[in-house]
């Protein structure tokens, strides 16, 4: 085990630090990073307490930007497929992927009501690094889930520019996790929830390929919460003011929300060479792998989900036409048989399942807007808790 695969940059334990090691072997970083081209970026903001004033804060939020083939390869199309296990969320430009089954543009993810600022702050960044993909039309990834227990989510913080910044910071290597980027004020099982990633390596004839995910998990309700198959959500010793407490103060003060509100989005990438369809059927095996941490699925959660594959590097063939038709425009393509595919599904659900762990532990308390607190996975009880089972 190295360190990279489980402790963060700054030196905060992982999943694996604490002894908890799901199935399979993971890559170099243990982060979506590891498959290679992929970049990500955060712009993370934190300012303000007290009461909620609209447009001052709080703030806890961010932006997280995913480059799937890095800064050099926007525009040059991956193979993508996407699944929903529950549509109360917004992922834009999937419209575009179902249709023709690419993706070329990158992956903004951040809070619910910062849609359209992603959405255009992407648009400018191209516009700025790559006019010439500026000419026709572009289609950006845009993802999304709700911060506003502990952010000013109405108050318009994320703006282009910042969206911009997150663009260009997007780099390769070791990522940091927890309460970063577009995870910042995100909750998961009622603990301090956010950004996580994973990997796994897959042996295939000669070939070593690797899968990647990422995550930004704000979902789940607390007495659902499993770790390494024992349910310990009830067991931990930790107030859950988020599930039991009135929210905001009077006048404007509302009930909690219902346990399990909230959504998660989960990029999963690799440089397997896959189909279209393929992918989505990667996307589709991205529910085990959260169930495994207890999720049911709320009606109130938006678990939307992306896949895509950097194998076969190739120029767009979506845009305009140019000329005539010619035999050198066929397109030939490699990809893995289908009866070969199960051990990258088993490889999505080993990931997405020590992504969100590592989303929860790499994490400390955050107390937001109107004082709402939102406690970390406090790594002493759970550490017991896990002993007891053996």
């Amino acid at each position: 085990m190295s360190d990279t695969q489980a402790f963060s940059p700054d030196g905060r334990p992982r999943a694996r630090a604490l002894g908890i090691e799901p199935g399979g072997r993971p890559g170099p970083w243990n982060a979506i990073t590891d498959v290679p081209g992929v970049e990500v970026g955060y712009r993370t903001l934190i300012s303000g307490d007290g009461p909620l004033r609209r447009g001052q804060g709080p703030v806890r939020t961010g932006v997280t930007a995913i480059l799937p083939r890095g800064r050099a390869g926007v525009g040059r199309p991956c193979a993508a497929g996407r699944y929903v296990l529950n549509g109360n969320g917004e992922m834009t430009g999937t419209a575009w992927i179902d249709e023709v089954g690419e993706l070329t543009m990158p992956i903004t993810i951040s809070n619910t009501h910062a849609i359209g600022p992603c959405h255009s702050g992407t648009i400018e960044w191209i516009n700025r690094t790559h006019p010439e993909w500026a000419r026709q039309w572009l289609l950006p990834v845009c993802a999304e889930t709700w911060d506003g227990y502990l952010n000013d989510i109405n108050g318009g913080h994320i703006t282009p520019e910042i969206v911009i910044e997150a663009l260009d910071a997007a780099e390769s290597g070791p990522l940091q996790e927890g309460s970063v980027g577009g995870g910042t004020g995100m909750n998961c099982y009622a603990f301090k929830g956010g950004s996580g990633t994973a990997s796994r390596l897959v042996d295939f004839g000669a070939e070593t390929y690797t899968v990647g995910v990422f995550l930004q998990a704000n979902f789940g309700s607390r007495q659902e919460l499993t770790i390494a198959g024992r349910r310990i959500g009830d067991r931990i010793g930790t107030g859950n003011p988020q599930e039991t407490t009135a929210w905001g103060t009077a006048p404007d003060s509302s009930p909690a929300a219902p346990g399990g509100a909230g959504s998660v989005i989960v990029i999963v990438a690799t440089d397997a060479p896959l189909h279209a369809l393929q992918c989505t059927a990667m996307a589709r095996r991205v529910p085990f792998g959260l169930a495994r941490t207890g999720t049911t699925g709320s009606l109130f959660s938006g678990d939307l989900f992306l896949a895509f594959s950097t194998a076969d590097d190739r120029p767009s063939e979506t845009g305009f036409p140019v000329g005539d038709p010619s035999a050198d425009e066929m397109i030939t393509t490699t990809r893995l048989p289908w009866n070969r595919m199960d051990r990258f599904y088993a490889a999505v659900v080993d990931a997405v399942e020590e992504a969100v762990l590592n989303a929860l532990i790499v994490n400390s308390d955050m107390t937001g807007r109107d004082g709402h607190f939102s406690p970390a996975l406090p790594h002493d009880q759970l550490k017991t808790l896990l002993a007891e089972a053996h």
